[in-house]
């Protein structure tokens, strides 16, 4: 099997967390683009890679990944001289998780109701975030510490949870508390994430060009 990464994307999208990923990684990748508009996400083709017809998705090794969470967690476990994720024998491998699965089911979802200014639930308990408030507050209160997720060591949760806070900021669905901003600044100095950056506009540009 082929150890290049095809990684099925489009750069405005959820994609963009994983091509940082990629780069952190600094496996070699093949960024296959698909155009919204043109619906190429909904095409025979892609939808045999993924039926939902949603990016991001990466083939690795002739296996298929979808979703965000799984790809980034995947990709630090598929490189581990990367070392974007703790030992699976260690503790702090716990708090790895903790984070990971707080980002889908808590934060990401939060920060979606509120862009969307969907009115609060009338049983919090029935949704998995809760509310909005309180997954901020833990949110800051898991930063405060500093200056990753993990104390000292930068890891793959810091690219998903980093990601969704830069688009929270961006879209104002995320208070601007200063540890979630300096946190969120933090991580748009590391030289990967620059990378990803100008190559991501660089394809934005090239798709727009090309119509």
């Amino acid at each position: 099997m082929g150890e290049e990464i095809v990684f099925y994307s489009n750069p405005q999208s959820r994609g963009r967390l994983v091509h940082w990923m990629l780069e952190e990684v600094g496996a070699p990748y093949r960024f296959e683009r698909l155009s919204f508009e043109k619906k190429e996400h909904k095409n025979p083709s892609y939808l045999a890679v993924n039926p939902m017809g949603k990016v991001p998705a990466i083939v690795h090794r002739g296996t298929v990944i979808t979703e965000t969470g799984a790809i980034c967690a995947y990709l630090a476990d598929a490189f581990p001289a990367a070392k974007l994720a703790p030992p699976t024998d260690s503790a702090q491998r716990g708090s790895y998780y903790r984070w990971l699965f707080f980002g889908a089911g808590c934060l990401e979802p939060a920060i979606i109701d509120r862009m969307l200014s969907r009115p609060a639930a009338s049983m919090p308990g029935a949704v998995g975030y809760g509310c909005y408030e309180d997954t901020v507050a833990t949110m800051e209160k898991a930063l405060k510490p500093g200056p990753y997720l993990l104390g000292e060591q930068f890891s793959a949760v810091d690219i998903y949870i980093g990601g969704q806070i830069g688009f929270g900021l961006m879209t104002k669905s995320l208070e601007p508390r200063p540890v979630i901003v300096e946190y969120a600044q933090r991580l748009q100095q590391r030289p990967a994430y620059k990378r990803f950056t100008e190559k991501s506009e660089q394809i934005a540009a090239e798709m727009k060009k090309a119509g």
